[in-house]
């Protein structure tokens, strides 16, 4: 699995434009539970389909998606396509996330 990244600033004003662009990825349900399946390490399409009970043609969507973000990295080895998890930060932002929506959601009392 890839190491984390040394964190550098970042102009926020500068960056909402591919902060949106990723944040849209991480939009689907799924697509998150794909990617905390990476969390274990490189998995080929076909792991994935038979951990999530989703097809394959869903399965091949959601990761396109997660390439086209450059969320998850692709390996082809002979037949075989495996892809893993591009930057581990994301698994922690998705728990970050997982925190925010929970405390704000509990303070809800409406629908």
């Amino acid at each position: 699995m890839p190491a984390k990244k040394q964190e550098k600033p970042v102009d926020l004003n500068q960056s909402l434009g591919i902060v949106a662009f990723v944040g849209k990825s991480l939009s689907d349900e799924n697509r998150l539970r794909i990617l905390l399946s990476l969390c274990n390490g490189k998995k080929t399409v076909s792991t994935i389909v038979e951990e999530m009970n989703l097809s394959q043609p869903l399965v091949s969507h959601h990761l396109k998606e997660l390439r086209r973000c450059l969320l998850v990295n692709v390996e082809r080895k002979g037949l075989f396509v495996h892809y893993e998890i591009a930057d581990q930060r994301i698994i922690d932002i998705v728990g970050q996330l997982a925190h925010l929506a929970t405390d704000l959601l509990s303070q809800r009392d409406t629908f």
